[in-house]
C-alpha cells in the first residue's frame, strides 16, 4: 500500500480506527485488523497518543525571549489531541507544498436543466442524480484528456521526481458524523474511473458514500487515489481553495449554484501542485471540465444512455476493443513493432485519419450538383487505403474517436459519417481558428441537431411555397416574353429558405429582417418574402409595354429604375402570428454593392439612440445577403465587407450569406472566373463556417439555414451557404446560354423542376397525390392570369419626380453659456485619468478660446458643434479613418490614459446629453465602410452620420457608392439621408495623392437638389454647416471639402459671437474696404486658396479689387452672387480664381452659373493651374511657384 493513501485528510479516519483497535481489535474489520497486526501502521503518519511515562524527549532549544511561551494555558484554552492533532499536523504539513489555484466560473444553466431531464427520466427506476455525480464524472472525462492533473511529486533518493499513477482514482471528500456528534472527514477512491460508463460511475460513488456513513470503509476503499472533489457548495461557499496535502496533485472544489442577472453560476476551483503541473494546464482542464457541462462531446446523453442501458446489455460481451500500449511505466521487455498492441495503435491512428478526411474533405464526395456532375472525391476518404477492413472497424470503439453520429464501433458509425459529410449538404468547418467553434460546430453537424424530420403538414406547406415560386415564373415567362425578369429557376428554394431564415430570427426576438441582394430572383422574393402584391410587380411588366432589348437595357419605362433594382419594405407573418418587418434593400447593377449598405441598415436598426448611453442588441435586426458565384470571389467589396463583421463598430452579430450558385457567371465558367475550388473559399479567411447544399433537395436546404441560424445565435457570427443550383435561362430571358455552355444546356433542358421533384417524392411517401399537387400548380397559375387582367383594366399612376420645395433655414446659433458650459465639460476626464503631457497642452488653450483674441480652431469648433447637438437630442455617428485623432492631429475626441491606455470619450460623456455619440475608427477602406454609413444613414434619417477620408482622394474608392447610391438613390429610389462626408481637400504641396478631394466629381452628380458641397473658410461656418445639416428639414447627402493647413492657421479661427449670433452663410463677402464705386474686379473663390490670395502683399496695393468667398457650391448660390455683384456700379470682370487645374476642380460647373447671373458688360475670367491630367505637383518648390502664379493672376498681375 502506498506511503500516501493516508497522509491527507484520511489520517485523522485512520487515527480513529487505530484507537479503536488498541481498545478492542475485535471492533474494528478484518482488514483493518490485518494492517495494524502486521506493523504497517509504521508507515503512516500518525501522531503518537500522550503519554504521562516514558523515554523523556529531547531536550528543547531555549525559546527567544522575544517569544515567551505561556506554561499556563489562559481560560478556556482546551487541547487538541487525538484525530483533531492529526488533521493540525496535516494543514501544517501542506504548508511545505508550492500550490496555485485556476478559478473558473460555469454557466450551471444546462447542467441544472439536464440533471432535471435525467432524474425525471429515471423517476421510475428510484434512482437520482445529483450536481456532484455530474460534475464529478466530467471530472473524470477531463482528466482523461489532461492527465498531468492526476501526476503527483515525489522525491526518490534525494531526486524530484513526476509519477503518473496511469490510472484516474477520483477521491471524493465526504463529511461523516461520527459517533460523540463530531465530524470527520473521510476520502475513500473510485477506482480506475477511467473505465466506467456514467452508470458504472454512478454506483461506485454511491456504494463508497453509502459505505462512509455507515463507518464500513476498509483499508483498500482509501488506494488508489489521483485527483480529488470536494464539494463546499453544500453549505453554502460560493468559492474554496482547499488545501493540498503531499501525495497529492490535484484536488477540485465546488461552489454553491448561484444565481447572477438571471443565470445559475457555479465557481469550480482547481488547486494543484504548481512544481508538476501548470497554469496553463489546469485552465485547459477547467475548460474542457466547463465544456463537458455545457454538453459538448455529447457528454449529457453518454449520460442518459448510459443510465438508461439495463445492466445486462452493458456487461454484455462486446468485440475485443483495440488498446494501445499503455504509456504508463513499466519493468516489462521492450515491445517491438510486431506486436499486437503496436497494429492496434496503426489501426486507432488509421480510424483517426479517416475520421479527420471526413470533417475536411469530405464535401468533395458529396453530391451537390442539381444536373448530376460527379464529385471529385478525395483519396483521404478511401479506408482501403488505410488498411482498415470491415472487422478491424468492428473492434474500433467510436467513443475513442470522439464521432457524434450513431454507432458503437466505426464500423456501424462510418455509414452515418459518410451520409453527414458526404450526402446533399456538406461542411467545412475545419478552418476556423476557435476550437470551441470548431467543436460545437462538429457535434451538431454529426448528431444531426439541425437536420430535424419534417411532418407531413410542414411537406405539404413547402411543395406549396415552391408551387407559387415556380407558377410565378412561369407566369412571367409566358406572359411577357422577350422582357427581362432574371428568374430564380433552378434555385427556386432561396425563397423557403428565406422565409425559414425569418421564422427562426423571429423565434429570438428579431424584428426586421434586411435583405440585401442582385437581380436573379429578385421578383420572387419581392412577391413571397417581402410581400409586395402581385398586381404591384405585374403593373412594372405592363408599364410602358415595349420589349426591353439589349440596346435599351437601363431604360426605366416611366420609373426611377429597372423592376428588378428597386427595394421595397414590408411584413412577414410568422407560424406563429408574429409580423416581421423585412426590407429588401434597392440596388444598382454594380455586383455586391448592396452589402455593405444592408450591414449599415441593420446596425441603424440594431442600435437604440435615444439615450446618452449606445445600446446595440444584435438580435433586434438580421442581415440576410444572397450572392452570385461568379461575383462572391470576384468583387473586393465581399472582402470589404467580411472585413466589418467582427469590429466593435461595425459587427451586427452575424450575417446569414447564401450563395445563389448557378454554376455560372454570366457566360463565364467556373474554371475562368476563379482560382479557388468554391466560390464560397473566400469566407475561409475570415472564419466563417461553410455549409454547402444542393438546391434539390428541399429539407436539406431547411437543415442548412437551421445550422446557420444555431451559429448565429450561439457565436453572433457570419455563415456562408453555398446553394449549388443552375440557371435555367440564359443570364437575362432574352439570352442563349446554349452559345457558350451547350452541354450545360442540354442537362438543363432535361432536369425537372425542384418543385416536379418534390411533388414526384411527396406522392412516393403517400404525403400528397400527384393530382392535387397538379391541380394547386394550375390554380396558382389562373390566379396570376386573374390579377394580369385587372392589372391591364386598371389605372396606372404616372412617377413621382423630384421636386423642389422651398423649406425653412434651420436656426443653428447656440447661446454662450451653453457653449461655455460645453466647453468645460469637453475638456472634464474623470479623477486619475492622464492625458498625454503634451496633448494636455493644446487641449488647455481650448479652455480660454471662447473668450480669448486667439479665438476658436476649427476641430475645437466641430466639438462644439457636436456637443451641442448631442445635448439637443440629435444622435450623431462618426466613422473614418483614424477619425477619433484626426489625420491631422487635430480631433483628439477620445483621449487615452498615458499610463494605463484606458480610452474616455468626453463627448459621449456630456451630463445633458440626449442622444448618442458614436464613435469610431475605420478599417483602411473605403467602398465597404462609406457603403455601411450609406445604409445606416438612410435607415437612422434622423441622426447626424459622417464619414471621414483620412485625404479627399481616398474617396475613389467608394466611387460606386458614391455615384449609384450617395448621388442617384433619390432619383431611382427615392432614397436619401443625411451623410456627411468629410474629405480633406486643399494644395499644399503634398503632392498629387493628398491634394485634390476631386471636387468637380462631386459638382458634376449635383442635379435635382439632391446633394449639397460645401468649402468653408472659418471653424463658425463649419459649426453652422455641421448643425444645419442636423436640423435641417429637407434631409439630403453633405459633401464637406475639409481643410488641412487652416486646421491651424491663425488667420482662420472664429470668435465666440459668431457661433452665438451667426449662421451659414453660403457666401462671405470681403469686408468694405473702398467706397462701392472704386471696385472694378471681382474676385470669387472657395476654400483655402481665398488665405493666399488675401494674405498677398498685393492686397494692400489694390483696392479696387473685392473677395467673395463661395462656401456652398451646390446648390449654387447664383442669385446671391448676381445681387451682390450689381452692388458695384463700375464692376468690369468677375475672376473665378482656384487652385486647383483648369480642367478641375469648381471651373468648369461655376462659369456658367456665374455667367448666367452677371450684366452682358461684365466680363467673366478664370485663373487657375493649367490642364493637366496630375492634381497636383510632386515638387514642393513648383507648387510654390505655381500658387504665387495664380494669386498674382488673380489681381491681374
Amino acid at each position: 500500500m502506498s506511503e500516501f493513501v493516508f497522509g491527507t485528510h484520511n489520517a485523522a479516519f485512520v487515527q480513529v480506527m487505530y484507537e479503536q483497535y488498541l481498545r478492542d481489535p475485535t471492533s474494528v474489520g478484518q482488514e483493518w485488523r490485518d494492517l495494524f497486526d502486521n506493523g504497517k501502521l509504521a508507515e503512516l503518519p500518525v501522531i503518537p497518543v500522550p503519554r504521562e511515562t516514558g523515554t523523556p524527549s529531547p531536550p528543547k532549544p531555549a525559546q527567544s525571549p522575544t517569544s515567551p511561551v505561556s506554561r499556563v494555558p489562559p481560560p478556556g484554552a482546551v487541547p487538541i489531541t487525538g484525530t483533531a492533532a492529526r488533521l493540525v499536523a496535516n494543514m501544517t504539513d501542506s504548508l511545505t507544498v508550492p500550490t496555485a489555484t485556476s478559478f473558473r466560473d460555469i454557466n450551471a444553466t444546462t447542467l441544472d436543466t439536464r440533471r432535471k431531464a435525467l432524474n425525471a427520466q429515471l423517476a421510475s427506476s428510484g434512482r437520482k442524480i445529483s450536481f456532484t455525480h455530474l460534475i464529478g464524472y466530467a471530472i473524470v472525462l477531463a482528466a482523461k484528456r489532461f492527465t498531468v492533473m492526476t501526476h503527483v511529486f515525489q522525491e526518490i533518493d534525494g531526486k524530484p521526481h513526476r509519477v503518473d499513477p496511469g490510472a484516474i482514482g477520483l477521491g471524493l471528500a465526504v463529511d461523516v458524523e461520527k459517533k460523540d456528534g463530531s465530524r470527520a472527514l473521510v476520502v475513500p477512491v473510485i477506482k480506475h474511473a477511467e473505465g466506467m460508463d456514467f452508470a458504472a460511475f454512478h454506483a461506485a460513488y454511491e456504494t463508497l458514500v453509502e459505505k462512509a456513513r455507515t463507518n464500513r470503509l476498509m483499508p483498500d476503499d482509501f488506494a488508489g487515489g489521483t485527483i480529488q472533489l470536494t464539494n463546499p457548495g453544500t453549505l453554502g461557499t460560493v468559492a474554496s481553495v482547499p488545501r493540498l496535502m503531499k501525495g497529492q496533485g490535484s484536488i477540485i472544489a465546488t461552489g454553491t449554484i448561484r444565481d447572477i442577472a438571471g443565470a445559475k453560476i457555479i465557481t469550480i476551483t482547481s488547486t494543484y501542485d504548481h512544481r508538476i503541473i501548470q497554469g496553463a494546464e489546469s485552465g485547459m482542464f477547467l475548460r474542457a471540465l466547463d465544456s463537458l457541462l455545457q454538453g459538448e462531446e455529447r457528454f449529457y446523453e453518454q449520460v442518459s444512455e448510459s443510465s438508461s442501458a439495463p445492466s445486462a446489455a452493458r456487461s454484455a460481451p462486446e468485440p475485443t476493443p483495440l488498446t494501445p500500449p499503455s504509456s504508463a511505466p513499466t519493468h516489462d521487455a521492450p515491445r517491438t513493432t510486431d506486436d499486437a498492441g503496436a497494429d492496434d495503435f496503426k489501426y486507432v491512428a488509421a480510424a483517426y485519419a479517416l475520421v479527420r478526411a471526413h470533417r475536411y474533405f469530405g464535401h468533395l464526395a458529396a453530391r451537390l450538383d442539381p444536373l448530376g456532375s460527379e464529385p471529385p472525391g478525395d483519396p483521404s476518404l478511401d479506408i482501403g487505403r488505410l488498411g482498415l477492413t470491415p472487422e478491424i472497424m468492428a473492434r474500433i470503439p467510436a467513443d475513442v474517436l470522439r464521432i457524434y453520429v450513431p454507432g458503437k464501433t466505426l464500423a456501424e458509425a462510418l455509414p452515418n459519417l459518410r451520409a453527414t459529410y458526404c450526402g446533399t449538404i456538406a461542411y467545412e468547418v475545419e478552418h476556423i481558428g476557435s476550437h470551441e467553434e470548431r467543436l460545437w460546430l462538429r457535434q451538431v453537424i454529426e448528431s444531426g441537431q439541425h437536420r430535424r424530420p419534417l411532418s407531413a403538414d410542414g411537406k405539404r406547406q413547402l411543395l406549396a411555397r415552391l408551387t407559387a415560386v415556380e407558377t410565378l415564373e412561369r407566369f412571367l415567362h409566358k406572359a411577357y416574353l422577350g422582357q427581362k425578369r432574371f428568374s430564380i429557376e433552378g434555385l427556386d428554394m432561396t425563397v423557403p429558405m428565406l422565409d425559414f431564415t425569418i421564422e427562426l430570427a423571429a423565434v429570438h426576438g428579431t424584428r426586421k429582417a434586411v435583405i440585401g441582394m442582385a437581380h436573379r430572383g429578385r421578383l420572387n422574393v419581392l412577391a413571397h418574402v417581402v410581400n409586395v402584391p402581385y398586381e404591384t410587380i405585374l403593373a412594372e411588366f405592363e408599364g410602358g409595354g415595349r420589349e426591353e432589348t439589349a440596346e435599351s437595357e437601363g431604360w426605366n419605362a416611366g420609373t426611377g429604375d429597372v423592376k428588378y433594382h428597386h427595394g421595397a419594405e414590408g411584413a412577414y407573418r410568422t407560424a406563429d402570428g408574429k409580423d416581421v418587418a423585412v426590407t429588401l434593400s434597392p440596388n444598382p447593377s454594380h455586383l455586391e454593392s448592396v452589402n455593405p449598405v444592408v450591414e449599415g441598415r441593420a446596425r441603424a436598426n440594431q442600435t437604440i439612440r435615444n439615450g446618452a448611453v449606445i445600446q446595440h442588441d444584435v438580435n433586434v435586426a438580421l442581415p440576410v445577403l444572397l450572392h452570385g458565384d461568379a461575383a462572391f470571389p470576384g468583387q473586393g467589396v465581399v472582402a470589404e465587407t467580411f472585413n466589418l463583421a467582427r469590429l466593435r463598430g461595425y459587427t451586427t452579430g452575424g450575417t446569414i450569406h447564401i450563395i445563389l450558385n448557378n454554376q455560372i457567371g454570366f457566360t463565364t465558367d467556373p474554371r475562368e472566373g476563379r482560382s479557388t475550388d468554391y466560390s464560397s473559399d473566400l469566407a475561409k479567411g475570415f472564419d466563417a463556417p461553410i455549409v454547402h447544399v444542393n438546391a434539390d433537395d428541399p429539407e436539406a436546404c431547411l437543415a442548412a439555414v437551421r445550422l446557420a441560424m444555431m451559429y448565429r445565435d450561439k457565436f453572433h457570427g457570419e455563415v456562408v451557404i453555398d446553394l449549388v443550383g443552375y440557371r435555367r435561362y440564359g443570364h437575362n430571358e432574352a439570352d442563349e446560354p446554349a452559345y457558350t455552355q451547350p452541354t450545360m444546356y442540354e442537362r438543363i433542358k432535361q432536369t425537372p423542376s425542384v418543385r416536379q421533384k418534390y411533388a414526384e417524392q411527396l406522392a412516393r411517401e403517400g404525403v400528397v397525390e400527384a393530382a392535387k399537387a397538379e391541380a394547386d400548380a394550375q390554380a396558382a397559375y389562373d390566379r396570376l392570369a386573374d390579377v394580369q387582367q385587372a392589372v391591364k383594366s386598371g389605372h396606372r399612376e404616372e412617377p413621382q419626380r423630384i421636386t423642389k420645395q422651398s423649406t425653412p433655414e434651420p436656426n443653428t446659433a447656440v447661446v454662450p453659456d451653453l457653449l461655455k458650459k460645453l466647453n468645460d465639460e469637453l475638456l472634464a476626464v474623470p479623477a486619475g485619468f492622464t492625458v498625454h503631457p503634451k496633448l494636455l497642452k493644446q487641449l488647455e488653450r481650448r479652455r480660454d478660446a471662447l473668450t480669448s483674441s486667439e479665438g476658436i480652431e476649427w476641430a475645437h469648433a466641430e466639438a462644439l458643434a457636436f456637443a451641442s447637438l448631442v445635448t439637443e437630442g440629435t444622435p450623431i455617428r462618426l466613422t473614418g479613418q483614424d477619425t477619433e485623432r484626426g489625420t491631422f492631429s487635430q480631433r483628439h475626441l477620445v483621449l487615452h490614459d498615458i499610463n494605463t491606455g484606458k480610452r474616455y470619450a468626453p463627448v459621449q460623456n456630456l451630463p445633458d446629453g440626449q442622444a448618442t455619440f458614436e464613435l469610431h475608427n475605420s478599417p483602411l477602406s473605403e467602398y465597404a465602410c462609406l457603403g455601411f454609413e450609406y445604409g445606416y444613414a438612410v435607415e437612422a434619417d434622423s441622426a447626424l452620420v459622417l464619414w471621414e477620408a483620412q485625404f479627399g482622394d481616398f474617396a475613389n474608392g467608394a466611387e460606386v457608392i458614391i455615384d449609384q447610391f450617395l448621388i442617384a438613390g433619390l432619383a431611382k429610389w427615392g432614397e436619401t439621408s443625411r451623410l456627411t462626408l468629410l474629405l480633406p481637400h486643399g494644395y499644399e504641396g503634398q503632392g498629387p495623392e493628398h491634394s485634390s478631394a476631386r471636387l468637380e466629381r462631386f459638382l458634376a452628380l449635383g442635379a435635382e437638389g439632391n446633394i449639397r458641397v460645401a468649402n468653408c473658410t472659418t471653424p463658425a461656418q463649419y459649426f453652422h454647416l455641421l448643425r444645419r445639416q442636423a436640423r435641417h428639414t429637407e434631409i439630403r447627402p453633405l459633401v464637406v471639402m475639409t481643410p488641412k493647413s487652416l486646421l491651424r492657421l491663425p488667420a482662420a479661427t472664429s470668435q465666440l459671437d459668431d457661433l452665438v449670433l451667426g449662421k451659414f452663410r453660403t457666401v462671405l463677402w470681403d469686408k468694405v474696404r473702398t467706397w462701392p464705386e472704386k471696385v472694378t474686379r471681382l474676385l470669387l473663390c472657395s476654400g483655402k486658396i481665398y488665405y493666399d490670395i488675401a494674405q498677398s502683399p498685393r492686397r494692400a496695393q489694390t483696392p479696387h479689387v473685392a473677395i467673395g468667398r463661395v462656401e456652398l457650391l451646390y446648390p449654387f448660390p447664383g442669385s446671391e452672387i448676381g445681387e451682390y455683384a450689381r452692388r458695384y456700379p463700375n464692376l468690369k470682370e468677375v475672376v473665378w480664381v482656384q487652385e486647383e487645374p483648369r480642367n478641375m476642380g469648381a471651373r468648369k460647373f461655376v462659369l456658367p452659373k456665374i455667367r448666367d447671373v452677371l450684366p452682358q458688360s461684365v466680363a467673366l475670367l478664370d485663373v487657375s493651374r493649367p490642364e493637366r491630367s496630375s492634381p497636383a505637383e510632386g515638387y514642393p518648390a513648383a507648387h510654390k511657384a505655381e500658387q504665387e502664379r495664380i494669386v498674382s493672376a488673380a489681381y491681374g498681375g
